[in-house]
C-alpha cells in the first residue's frame, strides 16, 4: 500500500516526505523500544512508534527504516523533522493508538515484519 493510504487509514498527516506519498510500502513494525527496532534485517518497512524524539529517527536511519508512523498524537518536533528530511524519510503522525493503527494496516494488507 502506499504512504498515502496508510495516512488514509489511520487518520494521520504525513508531515515529512511529502512527495514520497505514493511509494509503496508491503511491511509494518510496531514498537516502542528503539532496542527491537535495531534487530530488524529487513529494510523498506513502517515504524510504527509512539516514541517520538530525536533518537527514534536516528534509530530508524541505522535500521533502514525510511518510513515511520508516530501515533498517540505524538508530534514531531522541528529537530526531528530537519532530521528526518536531511534522512529522506517520511514522517506521518496519528492520532490512533498503535494497537488501533496496527490493527487497521494490517488488516488492509501491511505484512508483519515477522
Amino acid at each position: 500500500m502506499t504512504l498515502q493510504e496508510i495516512a488514509r487509514l489511520v487518520d494521520g498527516e504525513i508531515v515529512c516526505g511529502a512527495e514520497r506519498a505514493q511509494e509503496v510500502i508491503e511491511y509494518g513494525f510496531a514498537s516502542d523500544l528503539m532496542s527491537d527496532v535495531l534487530t530488524q534485517k529487513r529494510s523498506n518497512f513502517l515504524l510504527i512508534t509512539g516514541l517520538a524524539n530525536i533518537q527514534t529517527i536516528r534509530t530508524a536511519e541505522i535500521s533502514d527504516a525510511q518510513y515511520i508512523l508516530f501515533v498517540r498524537r505524538k508530534k514531531a518536533t522541528p529537530d526531528m523533522l530537519k532530521l528526518a528530511a536531511d534522512n529522506d524519510m517520511t514522517l506521518i503522525q496519528s492520532p490512533f493508538s498503535m494497537f488501533k493503527a496496527a490493527g487497521i494496516l494490517y488488516s488492509a494488507g501491511l505484512k508483519p515484519v515477522y
